[in-house]
């Protein structure tokens, strides 16, 4: 597991959007996001679920967060330009962004493929966090330090048999990210990275691995140093790299 202890101010009056926050490892990232201090600004597809997490949030004593309802298949660019003017004249400028929300499609091999599942897997794991970053990025240009973070995977570096879509998926979402992180090189102010979580107790692993005992995988909150360390100032200097929750490294 990455090795890092994170001060309890360390997002301090930070303002984090973060996309599929009503489960999973989203949720588990927004709760610590809030825990360390940052305005949470919880996107995702379930109203109830997000409204969940935002009563939990608050009665915690937290600072209070904003809710974004958006199904990220069936949104268009003109709902993200609007979600920009809208954290526009709420905060004025956006110091965090953890694209976490995706979908795992169909576990199958190419020639089979349902092209229009695949279709939907594009649009969710690559074509809507390239709108939401591009849409985004002149309020994350307003933070003095901002990091943006993708979600990676094992299939997405190496491919592997019966991943179909979403292995391509996570192949675009690194070559995305290495992109922009060259393109913002020289801006001291926002780094770009990607976290593979690893296999994390999710529904998405189960999906993909219905035999498999859940309790042999930590739960999203055991992953969530690397979450914290990228997303913080510690990290002002890591830029362009695909990092491991799981892995060994330390900060």
């Amino acid at each position: 597991m990455f090795h890092y202890d994170a001060p309890a101010d360390l997002l301090k009056d930070r303002i984090i959007l973060v996309t599929g926050a009503g489960d999973g490892i989203g949720r588990a990232a927004a709760w610590h996001y809030a825990r360390h201090g940052a305005t949470v600004v919880l996107l995702g597809r379930t109203l109830e679920k997000l409204e969940s997490l935002y009563d939990e949030i608050e009665s915690a004593g937290l600072p209070q967060p904003a809710i974004v309802p958006m199904n990220l298949d069936t949104a268009v660019e003109h709902d993200y330009v609007e979600l920009s003017n809208q954290l526009y004249d709420e905060f004025g400028r956006l110091d965090g962004v953890l694209h976490n929300a995706g979908i795992l499609g169909m576990r199958t091999p190419i020639e089979n493929y349902d092209p229009v599942t695949w279709e939907k897997v594009m649009r969710v794991n690559v074509h809507a966090p390239f709108l939401l970053t591009q849409t985004l990025l002149p309020l994350l240009h307003k933070s003095s330090d901002a990091s943006v973070i993708f979600t990676s995977s094992g299939v997405g570096r190496t491919g592997r048999a019966y991943w179909g879509a979403y292995a391509v998926s996570k192949f675009a979402t690194e070559g995305m990210m290495q992109v922009l992180a060259d393109e913002l090189d020289n801006d001291p102010a926002i780094r770009v990275n990607a976290i593979n979580p690893g296999a994390t107790r999710t529904q998405m692993r189960s999906y993909a691995y219905p035999a498999e005992p859940p309790e042999t995988n930590p739960t999203p909150a055991e992953i969530m140093p690397l979450y914290l360390y990228l997303i913080g100032p510690d990290s002002k200097q890591v830029n362009g790299r695909s990092m491991d929750a799981q892995g060994q490294e330390s900060a």
